[in-house]
């Protein structure tokens, strides 16, 4: 820039250098939740594996299937059809795709990585072998073969959903377009729960160990995005994170 007849050199951005006492105490607190909820989860899937319900989850979903009503049950059926194949493949593969094309290949093996909580979902299904709810204790909207604890949809919500929002909160200047997809990010989660308790499909054990599971693993798919985002695809189109010095 020239200023009275001479050029001042360009400012370059300060890069802010965290202080270690700060990294150390988001380690802490990290390490910290990984360590409970993973026995919060051990601890549930162990007893559910001995229990086909629980008293609590009678209750629950009995009370969630008193407010029945003809818009809920579409409200519900929507949520919950998102969760299915072929649908949730495609709502899987698409963003990934596109932040692949948009040049930001990192943040799609994230998410890529997000997604393969689904699968780890259905190995515990395997183990736990936990029975969906029966027709003579609850209603139960149609019949689903596999196993119920935990809620597969409820995992993939909470897991990918939840690390999509993520990057759209970090990589998206704040507008109408990122509070948006927020909103419509943060609902599927929210509600993708209540939807399998109210359809029958799932015990509210097994909803709470998705919530629980998925939590776990969107906080290690974080965690996995901040330590290879500065070693790897440094240069991208959108928001790159600063070059160490």
């Amino acid at each position: 820039m020239r200023v009275n007849g001479h050029v001042e050199p360009m400012q370059q951005p300060e890069t802010v250098i965290e202080h270690p006492a700060n990294r150390q105490r988001r380690a802490r607190v990290f390490e910290s939740f990984v360590l409970i909820a993973s026995a919060a989860f051990i601890a549930l899937a162990v007893t559910a594996h001995f229990s086909p319900y629980f008293p609590v989850d009678l209750v629950v979903t009995r009370a969630v299937q008193s407010h029945e009503s003809p818009a809920l049950d579409v409200i519900m059926r929507l949520v919950s059809w998102i969760g299915f194949i072929p649908q949730v493949d495609l709502f899987v593969i698409i963003p990934i795709t596109g932040l692949f094309v948009a040049g930001l290949r990192w943040e799609a093996t994230a998410a890529a990585f997000a997604a393969l909580g689904e699968i780890l979902g259905v190995l515990i299904k395997l183990v736990v072998v936990r029975p969906r709810p029966a027709g003579n204790l609850v209603h139960v909207f149609s019949q689903v073969s596999t196993m119920s604890f935990p809620s597969g949809h409820v995992l993939m919500a909470t897991a990918y959903c939840g690390f999509l929002a993520f990057l759209a909160y970090t990589l998206l200047k704040p507008s109408w377009i990122r509070t948006t997809i927020l909103i419509l990010v943060g609902l599927l989660i929210v509600l993708m729960g209540p939807s399998r308790i109210y359809l029958g499909h799932h015990w509210f054990s097994d909803v709470m160990g998705a919530y629980v599971f998925g939590s776990l693993w969107l906080a290690l798919t974080m965690r996995f995005y901040r330590w290879g985002k500065p070693k790897f695809f440094r240069t991208q189109p959108v928001a790159p994170e600063p070059t160490p010095s």
